[in-house]
């Protein structure tokens, strides 16, 4: 005899399926991600791959914990294992905790990124007397997003690389303008957009997916805390009736209008 609702048990265990999805999907970009960047190993330096690795260890144990977690649940609603969702229920709070912990700095910090990065980088200029780890980084932005300078192109004191130069086949995809140089009778083509506000987009483009993902996890974690209680408690007690079945019907219904008027009066 099963002693959890049938309907609340196919939704827990379509939940929990949903749930190993999304650990699979994390996985799957995850690795799709680690192929991308592991061209750009060699050229970003010690520092920089470590970081990479760092971050895709982190995913893919987010992922891994994740499906780990949904096929757990998903098991214990099917099998009615106390036990299982004993386990999936501590978790679960564990997990409510770790991503409200996770999402309210990030909230409180994001209107400061802009402002705490603008000051990092304009400690660089002018960036033609920075060191080579400034101008290296300068030249990959302006080379991959297009850009020139960090919020100028006057950054360079004139002396721009050839990362800033915008070819006549770039020109119609891409703002230029012409610009010349001081000590040279010449004029070139340059990119006419600045890194910074690029660099910015992205990072609060980031910064708002990671907020997404740490309250849209916060919420599914109270959603599966408040279905695997319910399954609990129904496993511990099985044989209680629920309330709304065991309240008598106070209004009962009377007899209709026709065998009113049809049956004969009662006696006196």
């Amino acid at each position: 005899m099963a002693h959890i609702n049938s309907c609340l048990k196919r939704t827990f265990i379509g939940f929990n399926l949903l749930f190993a999805v999304i650990g699979l999907l994390i996985i799957g970009l995850t690795m799709l991600c680690q192929i991308y960047t592991s061209a750009e190993e060699e050229e970003g330096g010690s520092l920089q791959m470590e970081s990479r690795t760092t971050g895709l260890i982190g995913l893919y144990i987010m992922g891994a914990v994740t499906m780990m977690l949904g096929l757990l649940g998903a098991y214990g609603a099917y099998k009615e294992h106390k036990l299982s969702l004993i386990v999936f229920l501590v978790c679960m709070i564990i997990g409510a905790l770790v991503m409200i912990r996770g999402g309210i700095p990030t909230a409180i910090a994001r209107p400061q990124v802009e402002g705490v990065l603008e000051e990092k980088f304009r400690e660089f200029l002018p960036l033609n007397s920075a060191s080579f780890q400034v101008k290296h980084m300068a030249d990959t932005l302006q080379t991959q997003l297009h850009c020139c300078g960090l919020f100028s192109y006057r950054d360079w004191n004139g002396d721009i690389p050839a990362s800033c130069l915008c070819s006549p086949e770039e020109e119609e995809g891409y703002e230029c303008k012409r610009v010349g140089y001081p000590y040279l009778m010449q004029t070139r083509d340059i990119y006419s957009k600045p890194c910074f506000p690029i660099v910015m987009h992205y990072v609060l483009l980031l910064a708002d997916v990671m907020l997404g993902v740490f309250f849209t996890l916060a919420a599914l974690a109270v959603l599966g805390m408040i279905l695997s209680s319910i399954m609990i408690h129904q496993l511990r007690h099985p044989n209680r009736v629920p309330v709304i079945l065991g309240i008598h019907t106070i209004f009962t219904p009377g007899l209709p209008k026709y065998e009113e008027l049809h049956n004969p009066p009662p006696p006196y």
